[in-house]
């Protein structure tokens, strides 16, 4: 078993290593209010999908929507609707994915 110090010392660094990307997930919710017209035909304005093929992004967390679209802009995400979401992603800048994401996570 591990000592208390080795345990907490194992933690520390993990918090070293995802608090600062955690950081730069946050993203200006304003912003993204004008940035998210593409995404609204499918998603909905408000993030709630007006056909049940496509997800709700209403109130998911911020982290998990930005890192979603930045792997489907790096070709990371097959299969479901990859085909018609990597070219949507293709040209957003990781400032317009922070901001898109703050949008959305805050509906």
């Amino acid at each position: 078993m591990l000592n208390k110090w080795v345990k907490g010392s194992i933690a520390a660094a993990v918090m070293a290593v995802a608090l600062p990307g955690l950081a730069n997930a946050e993203g200006d919710a304003a912003a993204g209010a004008t940035k998210v017209a593409v995404c609204s035909a499918c998603h909905g304005m408000d993030g709630k999908s007006p056909a049940s093929i496509y997800p709700n992004l209403a109130g998911q967390w911020a982290a998990y929507l930005e890192s979603s679209l930045k792997a489907y802009r790096a070709g990371e995400r097959n299969g479901g609707m990859s085909a018609m979401m990597t070219p949507q992603a293709t040209n957003l800048s990781d400032e317009d994915i922070a901001d898109i994401a703050a949008y959305y996570s805050a509906q």
